[in-house]
């Protein structure tokens, strides 16, 4: 089997394009997540808070030297780090989320009871040889 064949019937089992489309639309959807988290959640937590804007929040280590352009302000960032934090609860909710309605439905599912099974051709042999035994009359 030639290497680009191989590579063909590969790329076209259902589970890789599934897991393409998953891939896609998980990155739209960080890309909502970080935008509801930055433009909707934190302004009014940090007008609550004392109009502090969280991705500018920092601890600063080192500061900036506007004399030299080659010392730069190293500082740790927390407040990105928090965005970060609250962009990942939210994710990762909405997966619980929909993970928890799929299992739901698979419960509801699994509940249904099953229609009985038909009988297999050796067990309907089976059953008419019985009926005409029974049908014969007795001596």
């Amino acid at each position: 089997m030639s290497l680009l064949t191989e590579f063909k019937e590969f790329a076209a089992r259902g589970n890789v394009v599934d897991l393409a489309v998953g891939v896609i639309i998980g990155a739209s959807f960080g890309k909502i997540v970080t935008s509801l988290v930055e433009q909707v959640v934190m302004p009014p937590i940090g007008l609550v808070l004392g109009r502090v804007d969280f991705s500018n929040l920092k601890w600063v280590l080192s500061p900036e030297d506007p004399a030299t352009e080659a010392i730069e302000e190293v500082a740790i960032q927390y407040g990105a780090f928090l965005n970060t934090v609250i962009q990942f609860v939210i994710v990762a909710f909405v997966v619980f989320l929909m993970v928890k309605a799929i299992n739901k439905m698979r419960r509801a599912e699994a509940a249904k009871p099953e229609a009985p099974a038909a009988p297999s051709p050796t067990e309907a042999l089976l059953a008419e040889i019985r009926d005409e035994l029974k049908a014969r009359p007795k001596v």
